[in-house]
């Protein structure tokens, strides 16, 4: 139970960024006895990888907050941001608390079935990570144009900097307080049914405002007759 509520938070928190919940899980497993990988995604912990993870999580940083260019790399990030969902849940699904039995034990029995289950369980646990990272995503991308039409391009930085400070939060949780997650990532869902209405109230009044003009011309018209 433990094991899916980390890996639905971190799926979930890739959806809004896909370098924050990778560079948690790494850091946490290097340098801190409390969240070992399984065998299988240690390399998530290796040097290169979190310098690579570093510097492109700089760039997604900046790009995110440029409005116009936010809505680019979201384009880009159609792929990046679901295959981290899926590394991630996978990754931290697998992970135990050190006070837990033997990490080989709980991997071969219980959460660790996605590791030493063979290649099926490992992908089932990275298409769902995958599918809940793409939905996150799917509904910052239809939002932050609206939001950047409504303000002028100001609530781009706002809102990049909330959700990156969101993905970060969950991310931590997931990892150490899984239990929290049954509490933020239904916050999250509803966030997202938020920002989808009003995406839907938005498009319907910018429908409405198309043909309106027209309706008082042609009635002058008729009358001046």
């Amino acid at each position: 139970m433990l094991a899916t509520l980390t890996g639905l938070g971190l799926s979930a928190a890739a959806g809004l960024n896909a370098f924050v919940p990778l560079l948690v899980v790494g850091f946490l497993s290097r340098y801190t006895d409390a969240i070992p990988l399984g065998h299988t995604w240690q390399w998530l912990e290796h040097p290169a990888t979190l310098t690579i993870l570093t510097v492109l999580l700089a760039v997604e940083l900046v790009a995110d907050k440029v409005p116009a260019l936010d809505s680019l790399n979201d384009t880009l990030q159609t792929f990046v941001r679901p295959t981290s969902g899926g590394i991630t849940f996978a990754a931290g699904s697998t992970s135990v608390p050190v006070e837990a039995p033997p990490v080989d034990d709980v991997v071969g029995q219980a959460s660790g079935a996605v590791v030493a289950g063979g290649a099926g369980p490992v992908w089932i646990a990275v298409l769902v990570g995958a599918l809940i990272a793409l939905a996150f995503h799917v509904v910052k991308t239809l939002a932050r144009p609206v939001a950047n039409t409504a303000t002028l391009g100001c609530a781009a930085p706002v809102l990049s900097a909330f959700e990156d400070a969101v993905s970060f939060v969950t991310s931590l949780l997931a990892m150490l307080l899984p239990v929290l997650v049954l509490v933020v990532l239904p916050l999250l869902v509803f966030a997202g049914f938020l920002l989808l209405r009003r995406r839907r109230r938005a498009r319907a009044l910018q429908t409405g405002a198309g043909p309106a003009p027209g309706i008082p011309d042609t009635g002058g018209g008729e009358s001046g007759r």
